[in-house]
C-alpha cells in the first residue's frame, strides 16, 4: 500500500510530569530517547523540547504519532470551552437526570456537575419515535432563533441531540444546517454522527464532551502542527485515539472525545505490541505513576475494548475505548494513620510538587516512594531530584507519622506501606481480572511505568500471576505505543430488535456499510500499511435486561441460530448461567476497521554495543534491601546486561527510567527482544 516513504518514527507522549520521546529508524536500528518536563500550559512546547532534546531532524521523519491528555484534562478539570445544547422539548434535563446512579455506594452525599449548565440548554418542538418515524415535525424557526440565543451568550460549541436520532437523524442533519447559518465556526456536534447508539442519556453526554473539548484540541494541534511545520517537518501528525488506534491531526478535532484516555491506551497497545513478539499473548498490563495506577486486560494479543466506560461519576463516553481501569495508588500516594488507629495510603497524593519527602521539594507526609527509599529498593544518589533530604530525614518522618501512631519501628511502618499500596494495586487488578470471569493464573503481569517494575513480582505472587514481563524500557512505554499503534477506526450502529424477528440481511448491510466507510477513512490517510483487518461484533442481550454483553464474529455474515448459539456460549463463559427459555435481543452492530502498520523491531530500545559479555560486568555494587528481613542485594545496570543473562533474587535492575526489583526466590532472564521476564518463586 502506498503512503508514507521509509525513515524515522517518532512517538511522542505527554503526561502529567514528563513528556516522553522515542524515535525508531526501522532502516538503521538506530533509537533516540527523551525525558523533558511537561508544558502544561501548551502541551506544544513539551513536544517541541522532547524533539530538542532527543536530537531529532524533523526534516527526515517519515512520522509523528502523539499521544495527549488535552481532552482527558480538559473534562476532568472541567476546564471546557463554553457550549450550547438543542434538544428535543422535554429533555433539556436528560444530561442531569443521567440514571438511577449515586457517586457512592452508601449514603446521599456526592457532587454532579453536567458538561453544560441548565441556562444554556434549548428546546425545540420535533419528536422521533425509537422506529424512526416522525411524531413530530421539525420547528425550523425554532432552531434558528435557539442557535442565534447560543451564539449571543458566547457559546463556542454547540450539540444538538435530538431524541432517537440514531433510528432517524433526519431533524439532526437538518437542524446542523440552519445553525451553521448562524454559527461563528465548524464547532457543531450532532450526536447521531459521533455515536449512532440508543441511550439518550449517554449518546448526549458523549456528544456534550466531544463539543466542549472541540475548540481545545483543535487549536492546541493547530499550534503543534504550525510550529512542526516551520521547523521543517512536511508529513501528517497521527494522534492517538483511546481505542489503541490513530487518526490523521486534520481529523482529531471532528471526534475530539475519542482522544480521551489516548494516554493509558498506547501503553496498553506497547504492551500487546511487545507480548506478541515475547510469545505472550495474554496480559495484565500493570501501569503505576507517580499518582495512580492503570491495569487493562489483554487477550490473545488484542487489548479489551469497551464503549461502556465512564471516566468519572455520570461521566459515560460512549466511543470505543481500552477498557482501563484507574486506582489511586501512586509512587506519591500519601500514608496515614486514621483516627480510627488504622493505616491508610492514598488516594490523596504528593504530586510532583511538593512531592514524596525524598523529592527534596518541600514535602512532608509519608508516601509510598518513600517506603521504597526507606527498604533500600531505591538509590538516593539517583533521584536526581532529591536536595538536602537525608534517609534520617526521612525516618524521622515516618517514625513520627506512622511508626509511633501504629506501635512499629520507621522499617516496619515503610514495609506496611507497601503492603497496603499492594493490597489496592492488587484490588484494580482483579477488577480487570477476576470480574470479568478471567483468572489471573492464565496471564502475565506487564508491568510499566516509572514505579510498576518495582511492585510487580509481589503483586504476581499475591494473585498467584506466575510470570512478569518487564520491557526494555518501562518508563517511556507510552511512547513506544505511540510508535507500534495501528491505524482504527470503530463504528456502531443500534438495531434492538429481537433475534427471533431479525432479518439477518439487515445486519450484513450495516456491516458492509460501515467497512466501506471505515476504509474510506484509511484510504484518506498517507501511511504505509502492511495489511487491514476488519473486525466485527455484536452487543446482546437477553430481553429484559439492562446490560449488555459483547460477542466477537469470525465473519459478519452470520445466520440467526449462530448469534443465538455465540451469545449463548459467551453469557455462559461470563456468568455459568443458561436461560435458555429467555429470547435473546441483538441491540448494536460494531465494526472495526484496522491498518495495520509494518512491525518493528524493538530489541535496539537497549543499545546492543553497550551490553557485557558476563553478568557480573553489570553489577554496580551491593546495598542492604528489606524484604521479609535486610538482605544483602546486588545491583545492576540493565544497559549492561547480557542479552540472555540469567539470575535468581533477590536483585535490583536499574536503569535511566525505572527500578527493576527481583524478590528473594524469583527467577528472572532476558529475552532477544531486550525484555526482563521475572519467574515468580511461590506464587499464593
Amino acid at each position: 500500500m502506498s503512503g508514507t516513504s521509509s525513515g524515522a518514527v517518532v512517538g511522542v507522549d505527554v503526561g502529567g510530569t514528563f513528556t516522553d520521546l522515542v524515535e525508531l529508524d526501522p532502516a538503521s536500528g538506530k533509537v533516540r530517547l527523551a525525558k523533558v518536563p511537561s508544558t502544561l500550559d501548551n502541551q506544544a512546547f513539551g513536544v517541541l523540547n522532547a524533539l530538542r532534546e532527543a536530537g531529532c531532524d524533523l526534516q527526515t521523519l517519515a512520522l509523528i504519532v502523539h499521544g495527549t491528555t488535552t481532552t482527558t484534562n480538559a473534562v476532568l478539570e472541567r476546564k471546557l470551552s463554553r457550549t450550547g445544547l438543542i434538544t428535543t422539548a422535554g429533555f433539556r434535563d436528560i444530561l442531569e437526570l443521567g440514571r438511577r446512579t449515586r457517586p457512592q455506594a452508601y449514603g446521599m452525599k456526592g457532587e454532579f456537575r453536567p458538561l453544560i449548565p441548565r441556562d444554556l440548554r434549548l428546546e425545540v418542538p420535533e419528536r422521533m419515535d425509537c422506529d424512526g418515524l416522525v411524531v413530530t415535525p421539525l420547528d425550523e424557526d425554532a432552531v434558528r432563533q435557539a442557535a442565534q440565543q447560543l451564539v449571543d451568550a458566547g457559546c463556542e460549541a454547540l450539540v444538538i441531540h435530538f431524541l432517537h436520532a440514531y433510528a432517524n437523524p433526519a431533524h439532526e442533519q437538518r437542524a446542523a444546517e440552519i445553525a451553521r447559518e448562524v454559527w461563528p465556526n465548524a464547532y457543531i456536534t450532532t450526536g447521531h454522527s459521533l455515536l449512532s447508539e440508543s441511550r439518550e442519556f449517554e449518546r448526549g453526554v458523549t456528544a456534550a464532551a466531544n463539543a466542549s473539548v472541540q475548540p481545545i484540541i483543535d487549536r492546541y494541534i493547530r499550534r503543534l502542527t504550525d510550529e512542526l511545520k516551520s521547523g521543517g517537518y512536511t508529513r501528517d501528525v497521527l494522534v492517538m485515539n483511546g481505542n489503541g488506534g490513530m487518526v490523521s491531526a486534520e481529523r482529531v478535532a471532528l471526534e475530539a472525545a475519542k482522544t480521551v484516555m489516548s494516554g493509558p491506551a498506547s501503553g496498553v497497545m506497547a504492551a500487546a505490541y511487545t507480548g506478541r513478539q515475547a510469545g505472550m499473548r495474554d496480559l495484565i498490563t500493570y501501569d503505576m505513576g507517580g499518582t495512580s495506577t492503570d491495569v487493562a486486560l489483554i487477550r490473545d494479543a488484542e487489548p479489551t475494548v469497551s464503549n461502556e466506560i465512564e471516566i468519572e461519576y455520570a461521566m459515560p463516553i460512549h466511543v470505543p475505548m481500552v477498557d482501563v481501569r484507574t486506582v489511586g495508588a501512586g509512587g506519591g500516594s500519601i500514608a496515614r494513620v486514621n483516627p480510627a488507629g488504622l493505616l491508610e495510603v492514598g488516594p490523596e497524593s504528593a504530586g510532583a510538587t511538593p512531592g514524596p519527602i525524598c523529592y527534596g521539594r518541600g514535602g512532608t507526609l509519608p508516601t509510598i516512594s518513600d517506603a521504597n527509599l526507606l527498604l533500600g529498593r531505591l538509590d538516593p544518589s539517583r533521584l536526581a531530584s532529591v536536595e538536602g533530604v537525608s534517609i534520617e530525614t526521612v525516618t524521622d518522618i515516618f517514625e513520627s507519622e506512622l511508626g509511633a501512631k501504629l506501635g512499629v519501628d520507621a522499617t516496619e511502618a515503610a514495609a506496611a506501606v507497601i503492603r497496603l499500596g499492594n493490597t489496592k494495586m492488587a484490588g484494580a487488578i482483579r477488577m480487570v481480572s477476576v470480574s470479568l470471569g478471567a483468572d489471573p493464573r492464565d496471564f502475565a503481569l506487564f508491568a510499566f511505568g516509572g514505579a510498576g517494575p518495582l511492585h510487580a513480582s509481589a503483586l504476581a505472587r499475591e494473585l498467584g500471576i506466575p510470570r512478569v514481563l518487564v520491557p526494555s524500557r518501562p518508563g517511556i512505554t507510552n511512547a513506544i505505543g505511540c510508535v507500534v499503534a495501528d491505524l482504527r477506526h470503530d463504528f456502531v450502529r443500534t438495531l434492538n430488535t429481537p433475534l427471533d424477528a431479525l432479518d439477518p440481511a439487515d445486519l450484513h448491510k450495516v456491516f458492509a456499510a460501515q467497512e466501506a466507510e471505515g476504509d474510506a477513512l484509511i484510504d484518506a490517510e498517507s501511511i504505509t500499511l502492511s495489511d487491514r483487518r476488519h473486525v466485527h461484533s455484536v452487543d446482546m442481550q437477553f430481553i429484559g435486561q439492562t446490560h449488555l454483553l459483547r460477542v466477537p464474529l469470525e465473519r459478519p455474515d452470520v445466520d440467526r441460530e449462530t448469534l443465538q448459539a455465540l451469545f449463548e456460549a459467551a453469557y455462559y463463559k461470563r456468568f455459568r448461567v443458561k436461560l435458555d427459555n429467555i429470547r435473546a435481543n441483538l441491540v448494536n452492530a460494531n465494526t472495526s476497521v484496522i491498518g495495520t502498520r509494518a512491525a518493528l523491531d524493538l530489541s535496539t530500545l537497549i543499545d546492543p554495543a553497550g551490553r557485557k559479555d558476563m553478568l557480573a560486568q553489570a553489577e554496580t555494587g551491593r546495598r542492604p534491601v528489606y524484604f521479609d528481613g535486610w538482605h544483602d542485594t546486588p545491583i545492576y545496570w540493565r544497559d549492561h546486561l547480557p542479552p540472555d543473562f540469567s539470575l535468581t533474587g533477590p536483585a535490583i535492575v536499574q536503569q535511566m527510567d525505572t527500578t527493576v526489583l527481583i524478590e528473594p526466590g524469583d527467577r528472572a532472564r532476558g529475552d532477544a527482544q531486550g525484555n526482563i521476564i521475572v519467574e515468580i518463586g511461590a506464587t499464593a
